[in-house]
C-alpha cells in the first residue's frame, strides 16, 4: 500500500494547492466586483471584461476548489443511510460511491470537456461581448477541474481501502461527514 498512500498524500497536497488558489480567487472576485460597482456608480464607467473576469473567477473557484472540498469530505451528499452506519459501513459506502459514481462520472466529464477546450484554443475563441475576453482559459478549467476531482477521488479511494485494511494513512483523513447547518 506504500506507493498508493504516497500518491494519496501527493494528491492531497496538489488539491490543497489548488484549493488555496481558489481561496485567493474568492478574494479577487470580491475586490473586482466591488471595484466594478464603485466605478459604475461613481464615474459611470463599466466594462464587459470586468464582468467576465468575475465569471471566470467563479468558474475557477468551483472547478479548482472542488478537489480540495473532496479532501475535506465537505461535498453535499444525500444522507439517507450514511448517518446511521458505523465507521466501517461509512467507509464501504464511500468506497462503492467512489468506484461506481465519482470516478466514472469525473473521468467521463474530463474526457468530454477536453475537446470543448481544444476547439476554443484552436479557434482562439473570444467572447462576443464588446471588450470581451478570450474564452479558452476559462474552458480549460473544465477538464482541469474534472481531472483533479478524478485524481483526488482515486486518492480518497486509496485512503478508505487502507482504513478498511487496518492501515492508518499518515496525515489527516477526513471520513466523518457533518451535515451543513441550515
Amino acid at each position: 500500500m506504500g506507493p498508493f498512500l504516497a500518491y494519496s498524500r501527493f494528491m492531497d497536497r496538489v488539491s490543497g494547492a489548488f484549493g488555496l488558489v481558489a481561496d485567493w480567487m474568492v478574494l479577487l472576485a470580491c475586490l473586482i466586483s466591488a471595484g466594478n460597482a464603485t466605478m459604475r456608480y461613481t464615474v459611470n464607467y463599466s466594462s464587459n471584461a470586468w464582468l467576465e473576469v468575475q465569471w471566470y473567477l467563479f468558474a475557477g473557484i468551483v472547478m479548482l476548489g472542488a478537489s480540495y472540498t473532496l479532501v475535506r469530505n465537505e461535498h453535499v451528499r444525500v444522507d439517507l443511510v450514511y448517518g446511521s452506519m458505523g465507521p466501517r459501513g461509512k467507509l464501504w459506502i464511500d468506497v462503492f460511491g467512489i468506484i461506481l459514481f465519482l470516478l466514472p462520472a469525473m473521468a467521463l466529464l474530463t474526457w468530454m470537456t477536453w475537446p470543448f477546450f481544444l476547439d476554443a484554443l484552436q479557434r482562439n475563441e473570444h467572447s462576443s461581448n464588446a471588450g470581451g475576453l478570450l474564452r479558452w482559459p476559462v474552458k480549460l478549467l473544465l477538464p482541469l477541474g474534472f481531472l483533479l476531482l478524478t485524481l483526488q477521488g482515486l486518492a480518497e479511494l486509496i485512503k478508505r481501502i487502507a482504513l478498511l485494511r487496518g492501515i492508518q494513512p499518515s496525515g489527516e483523513v477526513v471520513v466523518e461527514y457533518v451535515r451543513p447547518e441550515q
